[in-house]
C-alpha cells in the first residue's frame, strides 16, 4: 500500500514541474488549480484515456504495459533515473521477507564478510562499504581519519545520511549541504521504490524528515537520482578545506552493497592532506 501513494505522489510532482506552454497548452485556458499540467493533459499527451491515466496515478492500475509507463515517462519528461523509478512504482514487486533483515553482504549476524573487510584494508584511499539505506557496514582507518572513527559510533549512528544530515559537528563539515541532501533522498527514494516493504527505511526516513529541513524539502518533491562518482567538499577540522573525487560500485554478487572511495589528484594538496591524515590515524590506533 506504501507504494501505491508513492506512485500517485511522484507523477504529481512531475506533472507540476512541466509548463503548460512547454507542451503545446495555453497556460491561461481555465482556472489552473494546481502548477504544471492536468491529468487530463498528461493523459493526452501519454496517449491514454484520462480515466487511464487517474487509475494508474491513483495506484489502481496494477496491469499498466511497457507501453503505456513509457508514454507516460516520455510526457512527463523523466530522465532515466526517473523512467526507472516509475516502472518500479507502478509494479511494485512481492514483500522480501527478508526486506528487514541485513544488507547483502552480511552475515546472518549482521557481520560483514572477512573478504569485504580485507578489500577496505588493502585500499589505501579512504574507503567504505554501505547498504542500501546508507548504512557504514565496513570501513577502513584512512576513511576514519578523514570523516569520524565509525567503531566509536553505535551502530545506528554509522549511517552516512544521519551523519550529515542530524550530526551536527560532522554534517557542519559539508559546505553543500544542499547537495548532500539532495543526493541522500535521491538514493533513499530509489531504495524505497525496489524496498518499498523495509521497516527500517521508513524509519530512517521518518527520522530524516523531523530533523532536516533539507531532506525534508527534497523527499517532498520526490527528487530521485543515482550517483556513481563525483566531487565532495570537506571542511576537514585539522587538514582545512578539501574537494575530494569519489567513486562509487556495486559487488558484482552483492547486488545491495556498494564500495566508496574517495580520492584526490596527484601532486594535489588534497593527497597529502590525506597522506597526513593516514599516518596520524595509524599512529593513533597503534597506542
Amino acid at each position: 500500500m506504501q507504494s501505491r501513494g508513492e506512485l500517485g505522489d511522484f507523477l504529481r510532482t512531475r506533472r507540476a514541474r512541466i509548463r503548460p506552454e512547454d507542451v503545446g497548452y495555453a497556460s491561461g485556458s481555465g482556472l489552473r488549480r494546481v502548477p504544471g499540467l492536468r491529468r487530463e493533459e498528461l493523459a493526452h499527451l501519454a496517449g491514454v484515456s484520462i480515466d487511464y491515466y487517474v487509475r494508474l496515478e491513483q495506484g489502481r492500475n496494477r496491469s499498466v504495459s511497457d507501453a503505456v509507463l513509457g508514454a507516460v515517462a516520455a510526457a512527463l519528461r523523466l530522465d532515466e533515473d526517473e523512467r526507472a523509478h516509475l516502472f518500479r512504482l507502478a509494479r511494485p514487486r512481492k514483500p522480501d521477507p527478508d526486506a528487514g533483515q541485513p544488507d547483502a553482504g552480511q552475515t546472518d549476524g549482521g557481520v560483514v564478510r572477512p573478504g569485504v573487510r580485507r578489500l577496505l584494508d588493502w585500499i589505501t584511499a579512504p574507503a567504505l562499504a554501505m547498504g542500501r539505506r546508507m548504512d557504514v557496514v565496513a570501513w577502513n582507518r584512512p576513511l576514519c581519519a578523514l570523516i569520524t572513527d565509525f567503531a566509536a559510533l553505535p551502530p545506528a549512528g554509522r549511517n552516512l545520511c544521519r551523519l550529515h544530515l542530524l550530526n551536527d559537528e560532522i554534517g557542519r563539515r559539508y559546505p553543500d549541504r544542499e547537495m548532500i541532501a539532495r543526493e541522500a533522498v535521491g538514493h533513499l527514494r530509489i531504495a524505497a521504490g525496489r524496498f518499498p516493504e523495509d521497516p527500517e527505511l521508513w524509519r530512517l526516513v521518518e527520522e530524516l524528515n523531523q530533523g532536516s529541513e533539507e531532506f525534508r524539502r527534497h523527499w517532498q518533491q520526490h527528487t530521485v537520482r543515482t550517483k556513481s562518482h563525483g566531487l565532495k567538499r570537506i571542511d576537514h577540522p585539522d587538514a582545512g578545506p578539501l574537494t575530494l573525487s569519489y567513486e562509487i560500485t556495486h559487488f558484482p554478487q552483492d547486488p545491495e552493497l556498494s564500495l566508496l572511495v574517495y580520492t584526490a589528484a596527484p601532486g594535489s594538496p588534497e593527497e597529502e592532506a590525506l597522506r597526513v591524515m593516514a599516518k596520524a590515524q595509524a599512529r593513533g590506533s597503534r597506542r
